[in-house]
């Protein structure tokens, strides 16, 4: 998203497939704001605080005309979490979206860790009854094994699962998530983030 004219490919794959908010990992943007595109999506974004950080990192919710009417506060936590709260027709519930961007499993346990119990922190803040929804890239690896997480996870996902998708697992056990990625069956092909090599 820091290249010139990226966010505005992203809006218009956004409206091409009639997506009404988006999460985004790796923005790369500094600080927090929010920007309107020239199309009328608005964006949400949360980097590094510092003024002259490096331009790593960075989350962003992208929201449709449709989704700006309804949301009614957002906020930004660093370079690795958002959050955007949304009115839902039943008066007393809101829809909370929560985009996050885990460490690579590269990363030391502390830096790990203290993104956990921030993202711990943020969900705290959520009542029971809200219709929560964690969007990420945790750079983890759930494996098809899914003993010890019956509940939150199934076995349709691939190879076996690293560190970051315990903590991931882990985290929504303790939250009463579901991943949603684990949950169907799809074809192999389907499962993977993949690209083809040319010489």
């Amino acid at each position: 998203m820091y290249e010139a004219g990226t966010a505005a490919q992203v809006s218009a794959e956004m409206r091409r497939y009639n997506i009404v908010l988006l999460g985004l990992s790796g923005t790369r943007w500094l600080q927090a704001g929010q920007t309107r595109l020239a199309t009328d999506e608005l964006m949400l974004y949360s980097g590094h605080e510092e003024e002259n950080a490096v331009h790593t990192e960075g989350v962003a919710i992208m929201l449709s005309r449709t989704a700006q009417k309804s949301l009614t506060r957002w906020e930004a936590h660093g370079s690795r979490i958002i959050t955007a709260s949304f009115m839902t027709v039943k008066k007393n519930i809101k829809m909370n979206v929560i985009q996050c961007y885990a460490p690579t499993n590269d990363y030391a346990d502390e830096d790990k860790d203290y993104f956990y119990n921030r993202l711990q922190t943020v969900l705290d803040k959520f009542k029971d009854k809200d219709v929560n929804i964690l969007m990420r890239d945790f750079n983890a690896k759930l494996g098809s094994d899914n003993r010890g997480y019956e509940e939150v996870m199934r076995q349709h996902a691939l190879g076996e699962m690293n560190e970051n998708g315990e903590k991931f697992a882990d985290l929504c056990g303790l939250n009463d998530f579901v991943i949603g990625g684990s949950m169907f069956a799809h074809k192999r092909i389907h499962k993977a983030t993949w690209f083809r090599l040319t010489m």
